[in-house]
């Protein structure tokens, strides 16, 4: 009889899960910094590990992308309002 080994099985990416909730969260502006911070502790797991972590990584763009937009709004508005009291 021959015998047969298994083929052992791929290492699971330890910043996936991780990285899933990060980018779910980051996807939400009202969140988006939450999942920023997620998605960057979920890469640097995944980095550690020897994975690439895509997830991960569109969570930390996105993430830093909504955080862009709501300064520039924020720095839009202020200087609105600061003109509109001004006459």
């Amino acid at each position: 009889m021959a015998s047969y080994q298994a083929t052992p099985q791929p290492a699971a990416d330890p910043g996936n899960t991780l990285g899933i909730v990060g980018l779910i969260l980051a996807i939400i502006p009202c969140s988006s910094t939450i999942g920023m911070v997620l998605s960057i502790v979920a890469y640097i797991i995944s980095r550690r590990a020897g994975f690439q972590n895509s997830k991960a990584l569109a969570g930390i763009i996105i993430g830093a992308a909504w955080l862009i937009i709501g300064l520039i709004l924020q720095l839009t508005m202020g200087l609105i309002s600061g003109f509109a009291q001004m006459n």
